[in-house]
């Protein structure tokens, strides 16, 4: 039976996020997983008239050939990225039955593959920072994923819709209501040289003079719910430490704690000193991959708990993260990397984030009154 918060996200995705229009060509792109997602966005697309390319990853191919294949098989690049970052419409979504699947994989071998995908990434990131590729990206409830996030299916798949306000009459109006209250901080961080991150094991300066400020209210991600912008490459330093689980790939770095001097890292520790290698083998994929590419703070109050999945987990109301690598064109950003990975750190109690010396915002919360001085 459809579930019809499926065929409204879908509407959400063609109609809202993405607008497509006659005879845009639209790449939507799922696991084997996700297949209703995949149908419920084509019976929304060709209504639109848009033209389909559609592409389904298999984890278990990807897996057979990082883990038997020889280094040529390896480094060839992902034709479905290439072609999705090339098209005019791109909706895709996260959704696995087993999302270990690259867990026992070397690190070595997966920044063989990421670095395979360079060029994609970077097509990928112009495109979307000059606005000629719009793209949106969701998650499909699946066990593997609710199990992940210790749920039941029946419980994620209202998590996840609940987050996208698809449980509302009209979502858009909320996603609207959202972008309205983003756009006042936006205008006052916009104005800002430099953010001052305080909490538990963290002490860092960023700079983010000339950058631009991004209103995150479900055109891009869904569901939503950030502003951010790329930092100044070389003008953050001191401390942060992430307080949830920093995940990719499948591997999971517990209190990631970073030491950065003129925008680098230049220490890094987690809580297993075991998986040091591994952490260091991602901070080492590329010239970019040390510096930073995001700093952000999450406003989805609707998301409260942690399931290690970055869609929700950034966006958790009371929070911020930052990425290392890869920065968005479209906020100003410079630093280029094959890697694109956020950490994130809970804010809600000692929390506190200064911006020109001003409190702006405290124990995940921002502070009203600011504004109307």
């Amino acid at each position: 039976m459809k579930d019809n918060r499926l065929e409204k996200l879908a509407e959400v995705l063609v109609c809202y996020a993405t607008e497509v229009k006659q005879g845009d060509e639209v790449c939507i792109s799922a696991e084997d997983a996700a297949l209703p997602f995949l149908k419920a966005v084509a019976r929304a697309v060709v209504k639109k008239g848009g033209i389909i390319k559609y592409f389904v990853d298999i984890p278990e191919i990807e897996a057979e050939i990082l883990k038997n294949g020889s280094q040529e098989q390896i480094a060839q690049p992902n034709h479905r990225f290439g072609e999705c970052a090339r098209s005019d419409v791109w909706i895709s979504a996260w959704g696995s039955e087993n999302i270990k699947v690259f867990q026992s994989i070397s690190g070595e071998k997966l920044k063989m593959r990421r670095l395979a995908n360079k060029d994609n990434r970077r097509i990928y990131s112009e495109r979307v920072g000059d606005g000629s590729l719009r793209w949106c990206g969701t998650q499909f409830p699946t066990n593997g994923d609710a199990q992940n996030a210790g749920m039941s299916l029946e419980e994620y798949e209202d998590f996840v819709y609940g987050a996208g306000f698809l449980n509302e009459a009209d979502p858009v109006a909320k996603w609207r209501e959202l972008e309205v209250f983003h756009e006042k901080w936006i205008n006052y961080l916009n104005t800002k040289k430099e953010l001052h991150i305080v909490s538990k094991n963290t002490d860092i300066t960023v700079g983010i003079s000339g950058r631009k400020w991004i209103n995150c209210c479900g055109k891009e991600n869904f569901p939503d719910g950030e502003i951010f912008t790329s930092p100044v490459e070389n003008d953050i330093n001191g401390i942060i430490t992430f307080s949830y689980p920093s995940i990719i790939n499948g591997h999971e770095f517990e209190e990631v704690r970073l030491t950065v001097e003129k925008g680098k890292v230049i220490d890094a520790s987690c809580k297993n000193e075991e998986k040091l290698s591994e952490l260091l083998s991602y901070l080492d994929t590329d010239e970019g991959s040390r510096y930073f590419g995001e700093v952000a703070i999450g406003t989805n109050y609707g998301i409260q708990k942690h399931t290690k999945n970055i869609l929700f987990d950034e966006k958790i109301g009371g929070s911020m993260h930052m990425a290392i690598g890869e920065a968005f064109k479209e906020a100003g950003g410079k630093n280029e990397s094959a890697i694109h990975w956020d950490m994130i750190n809970d804010m809600k109690e000692c929390g506190k984030i200064y911006a020109d010396g001003e409190l702006f915002y405290e124990n995940g919360q921002f502070i009203d009154s600011v504004l109307e001085e």
